[in-house]
């Protein structure tokens, strides 16, 4: 097993400003102090597929960040005092943070599909997240629906398996350990004999995205958005999640809200979740929710909820497990919409140097623009990713939804078109 530990260099600067630039034009004595007010915060693991949006989150509220992911992303490398690239992915991650301070451990995406490690992970430090054992059984969809009915929800028909299921498409064959939307596709009859999917009736209607603060069984609803799945122009694949606009809560209507608060006290009290939770829902034509899958930790989509309001998610997900942080990360929260897309590779790239210039150049005044990062998750280079791979997010925002939309699409083609060299 291989686990590459790359840290952030301390030698050659001082938060972020070169050493030689620090001395230049006298800083030294100011940034002295903010090193040292960082060696004084506590320390806090992140660990997941990808963890760059929790990872700034926790840096503004002022943790050190020690980071395990698959990627170890160029922007990530910035806001951590050190970055693991786990390998294999995910058993390598225990390995990984072992070599990090002994610190309170958050998982993100898609660890929930691998309890063994949520356990390992619960062995060895304080979790700040559901158990392995809360996490099995909400993940499992003949425990899930029937607690969904139960409570006067609705949760599609599942199956093991496919005898006598219609071939037309009106049913979905996922992968039992699903996330993203990969694999996924319309049951046709081929491949039944594939003892790790599951046959789901296909619903049609608005998809939501909820996200859900839990604490000592009480429920709060902190993110909405609504998903983008299988844009063309973000050359994702038939279902794949590629991206979210943020849902005004208050814009919300009354039924679906009764009904998305219902699913967060069955989560807080019947399966014992605490902290950020995700579900993924559509909404039909009569305003009439269906529980498609339920995520116990913090989504891709809850970054949109921290730009909107400038309040730190994690700051929010660790005080649900005891864990104060050490400063209030707020922001002027601007009006208007955010959005967020995932780009993926319509072909090979290889991630070069001069790529990692051109897109930070490229999107340099969007960001000063937005106040934020204009585009994330960026390959360290050089990379080379293949065909159908995520390459990196974009954000934009908009006076309107749909504002914010037009902004992202024409963000997301200027990117791609300087990947690509044109």
């Amino acid at each position: 097993m291989e686990v590459r530990i790359k840290k952030t260099s301390r030698e050659d600067t001082i938060s972020g400003v070169p050493l030689n630039h620090v001395v230049r034009h006298g800083l030294l004595g100011h940034n002295v102090m903010l090193m040292n007010a960082a060696a004084e915060a506590p320390p806090l693991v992140i660990v997941g597929a990808s963890v760059r949006g929790m990872a700034a989150s926790a840096s503004r509220a002022g943790f050190r960040v020690f980071a395990a992911d698959l990627f170890g992303d160029h922007d990530l490398r910035p806001m951590a005092e050190a970055v693991s690239i786990v390998e294999p992915y995910p058993l390598g991650i225990t390995t990984a943070v072992a070599g990090f301070p002994w610190a309170p451990v958050i998982y993100t995406g898609a660890l929930e599909n691998h309890p063994s490690v949520i356990a390992s992970l619960a062995a060895h430090r304080p979790l700040a997240g559901a158990s392995a054992d809360a996490v099995t059984q909400v993940r499992n969809p003949t425990v899930l629906a029937p607690a969904i009915r139960t409570a006067g929800l609705l949760a599609p028909e599942t199956r093991t398996e496919p005898a006598g299921l219609p071939t037309d498409g009106t049913w979905l064959v996922k992968p039992i350990a699903s996330a993203g939307g990969r694999g996924i596709r319309p049951w046709l009859g081929h491949g039944s004999d594939d003892p790790l999917n599951l046959w789901q009736r296909r619903v049609s209607g608005c998809r939501l995205s909820v996200g859900y603060l839990l604490h000592a069984g009480q429920t709060q609803i902190v993110a909405a958005s609504r998903q983008l799945v299988g844009r063309r122009w973000c050359r994702a694949g038939p279902f794949a999640y590629c991206g979210s606009v943020d849902v005004d809560l208050a814009a919300v209507d009354a039924h679906v809200a009764s009904q998305v608060a219902r699913l967060g006290d069955l989560l807080a009290g019947h399966f014992a979740l605490a902290g950020l939770v995700g579900a993924d829902l559509i909404v039909d034509s009569r305003q009439s929710v269906w529980v498609i899958e339920i995520n116990p930790r913090p989504t891709a989509s809850m970054e949109l909820a921290e730009r909107a309001t400038g309040c730190s998610l994690v700051a929010m997900h660790v005080a649900s497990f005891g864990i104060k942080a050490p400063r209030r990360a707020e922001r002027h929260a601007r009006t208007g919409t955010w959005a967020k897309a995932v780009l993926f590779a319509r072909q090979a790239i290889i991630f070069t140097e001069a790529t990692l210039h051109a897109v930070v150049a490229r999107a340099a005044s969007w960001t000063r623009d937005d106040g934020w990062p204009a585009v994330a998750d960026i390959p360290e280079p050089p990379s080379s990713i293949p065909a159908g791979s995520p390459v990196c997010t974009l954000f934009a925002q908009g006076a309107s939804p749909r504002a914010a939309l037009c902004h992202l699409r024409a963000r997301v083609a200027m990117i791609e078109n300087v990947i690509l060299g044109r």
